[in-house]
């Protein structure tokens, strides 16, 4: 039973550690757009923001754009007016595909946009957000308007608070600046000394008895408000109290080790119930603000430690790591959440042959990697992208989990800079000098290029990357 137990928890701890994962990538795609759409500028008003909440109505949106509509025939200069009925006109036209505003709100951008060299372009943006988004914007302005995009980047994660003492307990649950209490009970327990008319020890049993029954009900409580299919939903633990209750929770064989597991701190406070709770949210503020450092650090301790028992199953720099998903051996794909490299597939037009090549800012300034090394012929840019966005849109092909990591902690800033911001953790030993050798036998055989959609080990042209 304890062996099949374990399982049941370390499945649902894998399904907790996907989902959130997948959030990261979520709020880093918005993160990237915000930057995006912040360094974007237009002529005029001709830049249009316009967000729209859950249950609102999609058809009074498009009544107030038919106003605008008509509003914006009256502008004055001839091009800004062109230019913002042609924005507000594709907005009407991205409306018509949506038959009711998404669960979570719908986001759309749209506008002419200056492009470095001076020209304009049209951008026409539409999604809907990972998560509820409860504004209501319409804007026209020379810029667009993301700052209530930002809040989609705030810590929403939830955690699980049980304040405990001898008058009774309190289960309540934080997330960003929403406190919430599930459910409160108050106990009665008998105190040290009785009033006589029954001996001190029959009266201490009954005393022990109480309070291990009270144990069990805040254990079996717990379990009812943190424990939905068959896992915990909150991402941790906080408990509290004035006297010893919260200790002997936590080491108690009742409390279920699903939750014991994601305990992040044990605090004093001063009171019970609803004002307990605010105390705790005070003293456990450090905590719940490092939660994600706390899982950063914890996985590249994990990738430090691997090179450091030369177990072979870790891989780092583009070239490596690029080879590695090809094979299918990389579990977790660990990259720097502002990596600046770009993949760029080239074509030669002579040949019609095509290869993908992976520089930084400063390979980019170097010509000779947009030649031909046989020929020196100019290759042609046939599609150029972030190594990120390619991450984030290909990694379930490889089989791998994408992870982002800050250069905010310590062992950041190390894989950043001695590592180049790019590694994983390896399935299986991977010899990366054996496979070089492939390669190289695959050149001198007339190997051809990447063709497009994946990425050949002989196509990385990044070498001196590290």
């Amino acid at each position: 039973m304890a062996a099949k137990s374990e399982k049941k928890v370390s499945g649902s701890e894998s399904t907790e550690a996907g989902d959130e994962a997948e959030r990261a990538i979520e709020q880093w795609k918005v993160k990237q757009l915000i930057k995006n759409l912040e360094a974007a500028r237009g002529n005029g008003t001709s830049m249009i923001s316009l967000i729209i909440p859950p249950k609102d109505q999609i058809s009074r949106v498009t009544k107030m754009l038919a106003e605008e509509y008509g509003t914006a025939s009256n502008i004055k200069s001839r091009v800004t007016r062109l230019s913002v009925l042609s924005a507000i006109t594709s907005i009407q036209a991205r409306l018509k595909l949506y038959s009711k505003v998404p669960p979570n709100g719908l986001v759309l951008y749209c506008g002419e946009v200056l492009s470095d060299d001076g020209k304009e372009r049209k951008v026409s943006i539409d999604f809907e957000p990972f998560k509820p988004i409860n504004t209501s914007l319409y804007l026209c302005d020379n810029k667009f308007h993301c700052e209530a995009l930002s809040g989609l980047l705030e810590n929403d994660e939830k955690f699980g608070f049980i304040v405990m003492d001898g008058s009774g307990t309190l289960y309540g649950t934080l997330s960003g600046n929403t406190r919430t209490v599930l459910h409160k009970f108050t106990v009665d327990l008998p105190k040290k000394h009785g009033r006589g008319g029954q001996s001190s020890v029959r009266f201490a049993r009954i005393r022990v008895e109480k309070r291990q029954n009270y144990v069990r009900k805040v254990a079996e409580m717990a379990t009812q408000m943190f424990i939905s299919n068959d896992r915990p939903n909150v991402v941790g633990m906080i408990l509290a109290g004035s006297a010893e209750f919260k200790l002997k929770l936590n080491q108690s064989d009742l409390f279920d080790p699903r939750l014991q597991a994601i305990v992040l701190k044990i605090v004093d406070v001063s009171y019970g119930g609803e004002n307990g709770f605010n105390q705790a949210i005070e003293l456990a503020s450090d905590c719940l603000s490092n939660i994600k450092f706390i899982r950063e650090k914890k996985l590249l301790s994990q990738y430090f430690s691997e090179i450091a028992k030369d177990s072979g199953k870790y891989c780092f720099g583009v070239k490596d790591t690029l080879a590695a998903l090809e094979t299918g051996a990389v579990s977790d794909l660990i990259v720097y959440e502002d990596l600046a490299i770009n993949r760029y597939v080239l074509r030669n037009k002579d040949t019609g042959a095509e290869k993908v090549v992976h520089l930084d800012e400063m390979q980019e300034k170097n010509t000779s990697n947009f030649k031909d090394t046989a020929s020196g012929a100019d290759l042609e840019v046939k599609d150029k992208m972030s190594l990120l966005d390619w991450f984030s849109t290909n990694f379930k092909s490889f089989g791998c989990k994408l992870q982002f990591v800050s250069n905010k902690s310590q062992e950041g800033a190390q894989f950043c800079k001695g590592f180049g911001g790019i590694g994983g953790l390896l399935r299986y030993t991977v010899d990366f000098s054996t496979m070089e050798v492939a390669e190289e036998d695959d050149d001198t055989s007339g190997g051809g290029g990447e063709g497009g959609s994946g990425g050949s080990a002989d196509t990385f042209g990044d070498d001196d990357f590290i």
